[in-house]
């Protein structure tokens, strides 16, 4: 799929990981709906990027805001033909700490907003996606989901996250062999130590720590990154059905 001719729907698209992707994918001459809580920096970055980004508000956990939102963007952009999933949190407990169990509630939360609510934008862009006409490669669509390497070596206290991102991984392939007959393609990036919002908490050498455990190039890996995979997925048409992992080749320990 050529660039130019891209029209995408970004979840968790006002910062981070998201961000960076909808300005790549608007740099090159395609369209980006950011579909996200944030008003206030989505809106900061659709007047910076220009009139082929638009923000619309969407929860990815609510199935009547995903299917609004969606169609929203192909009313907006003529059609949506990419969605990138990047929306979700992260969360740290023990499954037993010194303060009890693990808070169910904490649990649900992170399977909810990680898991299902990919899962929820997955199967609505998809069916969007199945009214395109083919491009000259075939295809309808693609989409992109954000996993983690906790989905592969998890540490102690991730067990909510890496449950959410291993759904990710799991779910994967089985949905681009399904979609695979409407010329729709699925594909997960597995990132590893990113310098997204969440470690802006972090002091600067602690985060200098973090990115000397990556082999090479050791620090943390930078959002536009990401993104730049991101529009490589989408316009290499032999992509599909895998989870790639973009890490530096760190390998976590348990804790």
């Amino acid at each position: 799929m050529k660039m130019a001719d891209v029209k995408a729907i970004i979840t968790g698209g006002a910062s981070g990981l998201g961000e960076a992707t909808v300005r790549r994918i608007a740099k090159s001459g395609g369209k980006a709906a950011i579909l996200d809580l944030a008003e206030e920096s989505a809106m900061a970055l659709c007047r910076q990027l220009g009139e082929n980004v638009i923000f619309i508000k969407c929860d990815v956990t609510s199935e009547e805001a995903a299917e609004d939102a969606i169609s929203k963007a192909a009313s907006a952009f003529g059609s949506v033909n990419a969605a990138v999933n990047c929306a979700g949190i992260g969360a740290a407990s023990k499954v037993v700490s010194k303060k009890g169990a693990h808070d169910l509630a904490l649990f649900t939360k992170v399977i909810s907003i990680n898991l299902i609510g990919t899962f929820n934008v997955i199967r609505l862009a998809a069916q969007q996606m199945m009214q395109n006409k083919e491009n000259d490669k075939g295809e309808r669509g693609v989409i992109i989901n954000t996993a983690s390497v906790a989905a592969f070596e998890g540490q102690i206290g991730q067990a909510a996250y890496s449950a959410s991102k291993g759904g990710i991984v799991g779910m994967t392939l089985p949905i681009a062999r399904e979609l695979a007959a409407h010329g729709i393609r699925v594909m997960t990036i597995a990132p590893g130590l990113f310098h997204t919002p969440m470690f802006d908490t972090l002091p600067e050498d602690a985060r200098t720590a973090l990115g000397k455990m990556v082999p090479f190039p050791p620090r943390l890996g930078f959002p536009e990154e990401y993104a730049q995979l991101a529009t490589s997925i989408i316009e290499n048409p032999m992509l599909n059905g895998e989870t790639i992992r973009l890490d530096g080749g760190i390998r976590m320990q348990p804790k």
